[in-house]
């Protein structure tokens, strides 16, 4: 469990995190979201004990990071974007010279566990430096569970692999995410829908959304779009039937099309996002189909995506930052 509460972190007269407030649970992947310069690595290192915040307070499973952190480092896995890795080194020499610094007891037992969550059996007897950048990335991540902590930080862990390397590393983020609570860092959207249960966005060093990205979709009063060919009815009739099914606000923005040789009816909509409470799912559409005695020929969704809620949010804080900013007087 993860709490950070009204933390700030100036260098200097530079604020770069402004009163951030969130909180990770148990067995959950956090994707951490935001532009370059957003705060996001410097929020990490605070956590990790890198850095101690200005002002506010982070706990580590109930533990403050500013009075204890080297109780917090034994409970943490840190993979920073630059992986920290001696080329010189063997793959075993290397997690050997970790879980000596990590104190684990069991040093040969941790090694084969790490190695075998991360892949890296067949590699071990090599030196780093020889390694594909997909490999050294496994031996950074196995650096940062070799004392099995019950909690990961990941800045950028794809950064740089190829398609084959990022599925890969995806799939043992997922997986490690199932057991531990995992806070991940990436500028890869995608990377976020398919490995991360919550999303946390930042910008401008301050926390513009948290939550599923439904929930946040929701928020900002985001639609889905709707394609339906159907068959039962001219447009005009079809136009009556759909108020029926649309909150009134989104019955006005329904277009209509027939197809000349067929005579289906092609209706495009928006709806609200479901779990707003006014949301619209298949099952909802087929149910009025049926009571309205229309046959539907084909229908589609588009939901609002990551990327569309992503540039919404950093856009408008990164504006209404620029405006909140004194004036400055050129030298």
């Amino acid at each position: 469990m993860i709490t950070v509460q009204n933390i700030t972190k100036r260098y200097g007269t530079f604020e770069a995190v402004k009163d951030v407030s969130f909180t990770v649970g148990q067995d959950q992947v956090l994707g951490f979201l935001g532009p370059n310069g957003a705060g996001k690595t410097t929020v990490m290192k605070i956590l990790t004990g890198y850095h101690f915040p200005t002002k506010g307070v982070a706990l580590v499973d109930g533990i403050s990071v500013q009075d204890n952190p080297v109780e917090v480092k034994k409970r943490i896995g840190y993979l920073p974007e630059n992986v920290p890795v001696y080329g010189d080194l063997t793959v075993d020499e290397y997690l050997s010279f970790i879980a000596d610094a990590r104190g684990v007891a069991d040093r040969r037992a941790a090694k084969e566990a790490a190695a075998a969550s991360c892949g890296l059996e067949q590699v071990r007897g090599k030196k780093i430096e020889t390694l594909s950048k997909g490999y050294k990335q496994r031996v950074g991540l196995a650096q940062a569970i070799i004392h099995d902590p019950p909690i990961l930080i990941l800045d950028e862990p794809t950064s740089g692999l190829d398609p084959n390397q990022i599925i890969e590393i995806r799939s043992l983020i997922k997986t490690l995410g199932t057991r531990k609570t995992v806070i991940l860092s990436t500028h890869i959207l995608q990377e976020v829908e398919a490995v991360c249960s919550q999303v946390l966005i930042i910008s401008d060093g301050r926390i513009a959304a948290q939550g599923t990205p439904e929930d946040i979709a929701g928020t900002l009063k985001g639609t889905d779009t709707w394609d339906l060919m159907l068959k039962g009815a001219d447009a005009g009739a079809i136009q009556e039937k759909l108020t029926r099914l649309l909150p009134a606000e989104h019955g006005r923005d329904v277009t209509l099309n027939t197809e000349a040789e067929s005579g289906a009816v092609l209706a495009r909509f928006s709806s609200p996002v479901r779990g707003t409470g006014r949301g619209i799912d298949g099952e909802r559409i087929f149910d009025w189909a049926v009571a309205e005695q229309l046959k539907i020929l084909a229908m589609s969704q588009k939901k609002i995506s990551l990327e569309d809620i992503f540039v919404r949010l950093t856009s408008e804080t990164q504006t209404a930052g620029a405006a909140s900013e004194p004036a400055r007087e050129e030298s």
